[in-house]
């Protein structure tokens, strides 16, 4: 049977179940989208490519499955570059199909519209992979190569390119058949080996990061069983549940934490990178272990960054779980006192005393009393970096923000409106600061459109707070950080939202009780000089 490429690309898509496509329609993809809506397609219009690419991966890490970006050459894919960077930097599968000038004229330098002189090597930068489609042939190929990386490498973006003299090239189709890789299982011997040192350790402790997602009953089932204390990376948060006894958190930046992992005889740490945006938030090099560390993680490159391994598995964390939950013994080889060792370092941790910290307290509590099932999704904040050592959660993908990796501006809203669509039965809020939401004003448009009933907290500290700190504690007259926040509540009803305003908790509740009255967007703003002095009192 003959389709086009564009055709087989939409056939292709289905197959691998890919049902969400974010994308802005332009002359170079008419062709991509003449037969979109005769595939079950759900197709989604930000008003920038840069929001395009956050709710592809606010749509993955609430859902663990991969949505694709249609998007145009040029323009559009320098637009969503900064998303793909931060997908990248935190392993987010996200696959973008863009188009690109005719392959005569590729590399020409002719003026073309569009034309970059090589868009395939710009992106390659921010993609696992960027690939050049020459031949309508190769496209199911080229398709199984980057659901091989989701399913089974470490997973980012992957770019595919299309000439747009291909979209409508006729191309002969069998029978669509999609590829299922299963990630890499660990070696015996190596499980071996890592479980006769976690049974004879007498002061262990637990590395959990984003690999382990997956794998919440294993994890917990293994910490327990070592009774080792945990130190989860914030992209594991809820992979232990709500208050389990030796979780402690995000606090590897911590003084009280950094003394657990230094005292720690052997360290096992599996699907996390040890990066400095988890364990080295204050850029010291702080984190040091001395005992013997077990890494696991499905990008062998991985295991040889950050900290050296003693023993390092190439291998998928949740299956390494359940290998060494065999392997150990049933009962304990060592006295360990984990709840012990927790509870000190907790107690010395003292979050809810600490300065910093406190005035953020009550707001978590707040969320947490008024939609305790919440996806909260949060932008590079003064609240978000606060809610990275508080936040519990009772689950794992339900708190996520642009903080770590690549740390951009402007991810909370379009990356909660993702996750929004990824999980329509669960509440989502975004939590912004004032400054970054001004990246991505336009998409409360988006909000708007998709009529659900998401909420997004504006945290107003008028202009960049985190950097004005920063310049006051290095002795830098402050600049380009005062800025003049808009009238949010007229920005609310320009775009058809709902406004409410609360400078302390009891109105944060009360607005946050509202979120279900509408189909439609809630709009919280938080003056943060209020709510500060509101916490004081």
């Amino acid at each position: 049977m003959k389709k086009t490429c564009a055709e087989l690309l939409l056939e292709l898509l289905t197959a691998y179940r890919v049902d969400t496509v974010f994308g802005i329609p332009g002359v170079h993809t008419i062709e991509l989208y003449r037969s979109v809506g005769q595939y079950p397609l759900r197709h989604v219009t930000p008003r920038h490519e840069q929001g395009a690419g956050f709710m592809a991966d606010g749509y993955a890490r609430a859902s663990g499955r991969p949505a694709a970006c249609f998007i145009i050459t040029g323009p559009g894919m320098t637009n969503i570059a900064t998303a793909m960077g931060q997908a990248l930097a935190d392993s987010i599968p996200m696959l973008v199909i863009s188009s690109v000038n005719r392959r005569a004229t590729l590399g020409r330098g002719q003026g073309r519209l569009h034309e970059l002189p090589n868009q395939q090597q710009t992106l390659s930068g921010v993609s696992v992979f960027s690939h050049t489609l020459h031949d309508p042939a190769a496209l199911p190929e080229i398709i199984a190569r980057a659901f091989a990386v989701f399913q089974g490498a470490r997973p980012g973006p992957v770019h595919i390119e299309i000439p747009i003299d291909l979209f409508d090239a006729p191309v002969d189709v069998g029978e669509v058949r999609p590829i299922e890789v299963f990630p890499p299982a660990p070696a015996p011997q190596a499980v071996a080996r890592a479980a006769k040192w976690l049974s004879q350790a007498s002061r262990p402790l637990v590395l959990l990061g984003g690999g382990c997602v997956a794998a919440s009953d294993a994890a917990r089932a293994l910490v327990d069983r070592l009774q080792a204390p945990a130190l989860t990376t914030i992209n594991a948060k809820g992979v232990l549940g709500r208050d389990h006894p030796l979780d402690l958190g995000a606090t590897m930046s911590l003084p009280a934490a950094r003394r657990l992992a230094a005292e720690a005889d052997v360290v096992l740490a599996l699907g996390t990178e040890l990066g400095e945006t988890d364990y080295d938030l204050v850029f010291d090099e702080g984190f040091a272990l001395t005992g013997r560390l077990i890494r696991v993680d499905i990008d062998p490159e991985q295991l040889g960054r950050n900290q050296r391994a003693d023993l390092a598995l190439v291998a998928d964390a949740g299956q390494t779980l359940e290998a060494l939950l065999a392997a150990l013994p049933k009962g304990q080889t060592q006295p360990r006192a984990g709840d012990d060792r927790a509870a000190a370092t907790r107690q010395a941790l003292a979050l809810e005393q600490d300065a910093d910290l406190a005035p953020y307290v009550p707001l978590y509590a707040t969320l947490d009393a008024a939609l305790p099932e919440a996806i909260i999704v949060g932008d590079s904040t003064g609240p978000v970096y606060a809610g990275n050592f508080l936040v519990a959660r009772a689950a794992p993908r339900c708190y996520f923000n642009a903080a770590t990796g690549y740390g951009t501006l402007g991810y909370g809203l379009p990356a909660a409106l993702g996750a929004a669509i990824a999980c329509p039965e669960r509440p989502v809020v975004a939590l912004v600061g004032d400054g970054g939401l001004q990246f991505v004003l336009g998409e409360l448009a988006t909000a708007r459109d998709l009529a659900q009933p998401v909420a997004l907290l504006i945290w107003n500290n008028q202009g960049y707070d985190e950097i004005r700190r920063y310049m006051a504690m290095n002795e830098v007259d402050k600049l380009g950080v005062d800025l003049t926040a808009p009238h949010f509540e007229a920005l609310a009803q320009a775009f058809d939202c709902r406004y409410r305003a609360a400078g302390e908790p009891a109105t944060l509740e009360r607005a946050l009780g509202e979120l279900y009255e509408a189909a439609s967007p809630l709009v919280i703003e938080i003056d943060a000089l209020s709510w500060m002095n509101a916490i004081a009192e």
